[in-house]
C-alpha cells in the first residue's frame, strides 16, 4: 500500500484520508456547532451531511460520534474536568470536541486501538485547533487512556519494556 500524499504541514491530503478519519473530521465540525451554537443535534446532522465530501466518510462512525458524544456529554465532561488546569469554559471548542471524540472512542469503539484514537484526535487538534491545542488534547487523553483502556495500555507498556 502506498503512502498517502502529504500536505506541507505533514498531514494527509483530504482526498486520501480513510473513511474513519473523515468521519471524525465531520463529527468534530458538528460537535463544534453543538458546543458553540447549542444547536439541536438533528439540525447539525442535516447541515453536516450536505458538506462536500461527506459521502466519503464512514457514516455509521460519524453517527456514533455525533450522537454518542452529545448524549454522553455530561459523563465525558466529568472525565475531562479533573485533568484540566483551567475551567472547562476556557477550553477551546475544538479541543473540547477532540477530547469528547477520543473519550467516546476509548469507551465505545474498542475495535480502534487506543493509540490510533489518541493519534487521530491529536491530528484533528493540529488541523483544526490552535497552535498548541494538540498538546492539551494529548495530555488529557493520555492521562485517561490507562483508566479507560487499562488492559490495552498495560499490554503496550509491557511490550515496550520487553523490547528494551
Amino acid at each position: 500500500m502506498s503512502e498517502a500524499p502529504l500536505k506541507a504541514s505533514g498531514t494527509r491530503k483530504s482526498a486520501s484520508k480513510p473513511a474513519r478519519s473523515r468521519s471524525r473530521e465531520f463529527a468534530l465540525q458538528a460537535l463544534y456547532q453543538f458546543l458553540v451554537g447549542g444547536n439541536e443535534a438533528s439540525d447539525i446532522d442535516l447541515f453536516t451531511r450536505d458538506l462536500s465530501g461527506f459521502h466519503k466518510a464512514d457514516i455509521a462512525h460519524y453517527d456514533a460520534l455525533l450522537y454518542g458524544c452529545i448524549e454522553h456529554a455530561a459523563a465525558l465532561n466529568a472525565l475531562i474536568a479533573p485533568k484540566l488546569d483551567r475551567p472547562m469554559s476556557e477550553i477551546s471548542p475544538i479541543e473540547h470536541a477532540c477530547m469528547w471524540i477520543g473519550l467516546y472512542e476509548f469507551q465505545n469503539c474498542l475495535d480502534v486501538p487506543w493509540r490510533v484514537v489518541l493519534n487521530e484526535c491529536i491530528e484533528l487538534a493540529k488541523d483544526f485547533g490552535g497552535t498548541d491545542g494538540h498538546k492539551y488534547v494529548n495530555a488529557v487523553l493520555s492521562g485517561l487512556a490507562p483508566q479507560l483502556r487499562t488492559a490495552e495500555v498495560e499490554a503496550d507498556r509491557a511490550a515496550g519494556r520487553a523490547r528494551d
